[in-house]
């Protein structure tokens, strides 16, 4: 089984949200139908732009915690990497 650290943002691309799941579909679904966290239903954050797998649950939680630490430009980077166009990489995410 997979465990995935992953970045969400809102329309305008101005504020993101970082979390781990063990299931990105029906994780990026919750969020998208406002029962993900109250940060994300408040900010509207509900844009996956950004993702890693990883092996273990403690591997994606290191990585999680490591990128809450960067800036915001730092995130930006990575992104814009990865998803040059900031486009929602799970838009048929599961709403259950």
């Amino acid at each position: 089984m997979a465990f995935y650290t992953y970045i969400l943002t809102c329309h305008s691309n101005t504020a993101t949200f970082i979390g781990v799941t063990g299931d990105l579909s029906k994780r990026v679904g919750r969020h998208k139908s406002g029962c993900g966290s109250e940060y994300t239903a408040k900010h509207n954050i509900n844009k996956l732009v950004y993702f890693e797998a990883h092996d273990t649950l403690s591997q994606a939680f290191a990585r999680e915690r490591k990128l809450r630490r960067w800036r915001h430009a730092l995130k930006d980077v990575l992104i814009n990497d990865t998803n040059p166009s900031w486009s929602d990489l799970n838009p048929e995410a599961s709403y259950a």
